[in-house]
């Protein structure tokens, strides 16, 4: 392949022999009819080796772009390729909303859907769980539709792209609303043992950051519907200005805060669109660990401070509630996310990532799917109660493997 075709971070450059961007859905079937190994690629925004392959690259983005409300105003159908940061506009302009939304619009949402990526909120499904059907293309070629209900649909939609192309979902949607965004600067450890719950309760969705160079938080930041009352946030100071996530860079970058009302996707994630998300040079990992624990996982990830410190960016902190779909975090259990920005350096990171995961162990943490971790598979494969049954899943949809690479291969053993 001369071309040459990274993920968004760069740390991972895909093996293909071939790169692919159909414009029609009748272009996939064939494609994947005739391909012997096809795996797809979403927006990059995957940090190890889930979408990599020796074979056929596929990317969607070509696709044509699909927004489809239906009748009744409760759901939207829309392609495989498309990105949040396209969809919300139509929505908004519909008067319609998604319940929630990542950090960043730029990923798509096929891909965050089949990663189980999230948002934040105690009440707060991941971005997966707004799924209605899904439509994939399986290893034979075939089109098929599942809708929620039918057997195997709690298995498909987190199907980290074993079962098939997704070429279409349809997502719930809600009403558009108003959200306020506030930032508060250095909240104690003291204030996290008084009233965790209560801090991470304070609104629609709330994230702690800290880049652990001390034992304090640096900022919390609160997104909710109704204004907050005025002075200290448990303890911690209103922000005298904008901020970024990542301390030291520049907060034109995040959506805007200090109370001003806007609109759902203007507010919930942290970045605007129109500006490069986080810090662009990084690398990142994510774990979830049961909500009731979430004060041991802040202080377990203290307790490595400083073996984490010299190549982190940034941690956050933020609740995803639980669901139903087999490989999600969430599964059966209310989470904490523990989210981490790091350097650029996978070499420098492997090993605060061992730490980590070490401190963690206890807390029977669950790695994102599409980020890096070192965990090893079968431990990954015993944190799902339902991983045999999504093996099943997997070789009824795609018994010839066309949709299988290393890393796929290593999850499943």
């Amino acid at each position: 392949m001369s071309e040459r075709v990274t993920n968004w971070a760069g740390n991972v450059v895909f093996g293909a022999q071939r790169f692919h961007r159909p414009t029609s859905v009748a272009q996939l079937q064939d494609l994947v009819g005739a391909a012997e190994r096809v795996r797809v690629l979403g927006s990059g925004h995957s940090f190890n080796r889930m979408a990599d392959t020796g074979g056929d690259l596929v990317s969607l983005a070509a696709l044509p772009r699909t927004v489809e409300i239906s009748d009744d105003r409760r759901t939207v159908r829309v392609d495989g390729g498309i990105r949040y940061g396209d969809l919300v506009p139509h929505l908004d302009a519909a008067g319609l909303a998604l319940h929630n939304l990542a950090s960043l619009p730029h990923i798509s949402v096929a891909g965050a859907v089949t990663t189980a990526t999230h948002g934040s909120g105690e009440r707060n499904g991941n971005l997966a769980t707004a799924v209605a059907g899904i439509e994939l293309i399986r290893g034979d070629g075939e089109l098929v539709t599942l809708r929620r209900g039918d057997p195997g649909f709690a298995g498909a939609v987190v199907g980290l792209g074993a079962l098939g192309v997704v070429t279409a979902l349809t997502l719930d949607v809600v009403p558009a609303f108003e959200i306020r965004q506030y930032v508060y600067d250095d909240l104690t450890r003291d204030a996290l043992e008084e009233s965790l719950p209560e801090i991470l309760g304070a609104g629609y969705s709330v994230s702690l950051f800290s880049n652990w160079a001390s034992t304090t938080i640096n900022h919390a930041w609160v997104k909710r519907s109704e204004p907050m009352p005025g002075g200290p946030f448990f303890g911690a100071r209103p922000a005298d200005g904008p901020r970024h996530p990542i301390p030291g860079l520049p907060a034109d970058n995040s959506t805007q805060q200090a109370g001003v009302p806007g609109p759902w996707h203007a507010r919930l994630p942290h970045f605007r669109m129109e500006f490069t998300p986080s810090s662009g040079a990084e690398l990142q990992s994510e774990y979830m660990v049961p909500r009731e624990r979430a004060l041991e996982a802040i202080d377990a990830v203290a307790s490595v401070r400083s073996v984490i410190a010299p190549v982190l960016q940034v941690n956050e902190f933020r609740t995803v509630a639980a669901d139903g779909l087999w490989l999600s975090m969430n599964y059966r259990r209310d989470s904490l996310g523990l989210h981490f920005t790091w350097i650029a350096d996978t070499e420098a990171v492997l090993p605060a990532v061992a730490a980590l995961e070490e401190a963690l162990a206890p807390l029977d943490p669950r790695p994102h799917w599409g980020k890096v971790f070192t965990m090893d598979p079968a431990t990954v494969r015993g944190r799902y109660e339902k991983f045999t049954d999504f093996a099943a899943l997997v070789r009824e949809h795609d018994p010839a493997g066309v949709f299988r690479n290393d890393w796929v291969e290593g999850i499943l053993g």
